[in-house]
């Protein structure tokens, strides 16, 4: 069975700017066709809202190399539960809420290099 993975928004960021070792383990997994890897519409908003001038088809690109998983229902529940947890015990903002649901309600890995955004029980980080 493939690996699935969530994309968080700083990893995104990295492999937009070339900056290894994100973007050297992007691209092999990308290849790889023992994952998937998948992107939120968090991520997606985050990453057009902070796109510098010259980078749209770079990252119109980049998005066609994943697939998206969509914030429905259940996940805005399961981000409400973890703001109403960690907001105040850790900061927790209504962006990481969302991308923490979407892995655990998609059953896929979250892959971040903020680690301390996520501080749920219940969700697998990568690398494990």
């Amino acid at each position: 069975m493939a690996a699935k993975l969530l994309v968080d928004t700083d990893v995104l960021i990295e492999h937009l700017r070339g900056r290894d070792p994100a973007a050297a383990t992007f691209e092999r997994l990308v290849k790889s066709k023992d994952v998937s890897i998948f992107y939120s519409p968090v991520s997606k908003a985050e990453i057009y809202a902070g796109m510098r001038k010259g980078e749209e088809e770079k990252t119109a690109n980049l998005f066609r190399l994943m697939r998206p998983v969509t914030i429905e229902d259940r996940v805005g529940e399961a981000a409400g539960r973890y703001l109403k947890q960690y907001r105040q015990s850790h900061g927790l903002e209504l962006g990481d809420a969302l991308q923490a649901a979407c892995a655990v309600v998609f059953g896929v890995q979250l892959w971040t290099l903020n680690r301390k955004h996520f501080p749920m029980a219940d969700i697998e980080i990568f690398p494990s």
